[in-house]
């Protein structure tokens, strides 16, 4: 695993100054085009957020939800207490192909909540014909920990998330789980800011308990409706939280 400052140096060197006012997706964009140009090895631990700002000419803050996004996109691993390091194994291919909806502004970011929603139905109908009592059970889980988290909005879409994945998991369609995987991981950031406070979180409960009634009663309408009505609020609670971000 390279952490010796030689390749520190390397980095930085090769990291020019970006003009003031870049936002925080051309930050990314930048940096994982350095990670993906084969000059880097993997494993190698990155620069300190402030030296990345340094040379970037950037603030730190970008540079903080920068490498979140590319931790999310599974580029690089945040070890805490150790740094920030690329991650190993890292292909060229998949962070190109996922890169373009997180790079290229508001237009394909209201295209991809656009396909989530429509995704997450077809989901939620699937599973309403295959899915199991023990994903139910599970499900139930995690609309318990959302009710205990009200007050800890990060906790709460933590527990979003999962009830979400168990649904793409249950429709037994591994492609359509890939895809929503995929746009969900894209999204990521501007999903973690839709919810702003306990109101927000308690009517996505409410929203959630509705979709988990639907399918414990293998329900395929309700399920279709619940969940569109679901996507229908939430890409409004996204985009609003993108929007204030432009």
């Amino acid at each position: 695993m390279t952490t010796d400052s030689s390749a520190i140096h390397q980095m930085t060197a090769a990291l020019a100054p970006m003009e003031q006012g870049s936002v925080v997706s051309e930050v990314a964009e930048r940096l994982l085009a350095y990670f993906t140009s084969g000059d880097i090895a993997p494993g190698t631990r990155l620069p300190a957020e402030r030296q990345l700002a340094a040379t970037l000419g950037v603030g730190r803050s970008a540079v903080r939800e920068a490498l979140a996004a590319l931790e999310i996109l599974g580029i690089v691993v945040v070890r805490p207490g150790s740094g920030t390091y690329l991650r190993d194994g890292v292909s060229e291919l998949l962070p190109r192909t996922l890169s373009w909806g997180m790079m290229l502004g508001a237009p394909r970011t209201r295209e991809l909540v656009e396909l989530r929603g429509g995704l997450e139905v077809q989901a939620a109908q699937l599973a309403a014909e295959r899915i199991t009592d023990e994903a139910l059970d599970r499900m139930q889980g995690h609309l318990d920990i959302m009710a205990a988290t009200l007050d800890d909005l990060a906790a709460f879409v933590e527990a979003d998330a999962a009830f979400h994945r168990e649904i793409a998991e249950s429709s037994g369609n591994q492609v359509l789980q890939e895809l929503l995987q995929s746009i969900r991981s894209l999204l990521r950031i501007w999903v973690d800011r839709a919810l702003t406070d306990e109101g927000h979180a308690a009517a996505a409960l409410k929203e959630h308990a509705e979709i988990h009634t639907a399918l414990k009663a293998r329900d395929s309408a309700a399920v279709t409706a619940t969940m569109r009505s679901h996507m229908e609020t939430a890409s409004r609670r996204l985009l609003l939280g993108f929007d204030a971000s432009q």
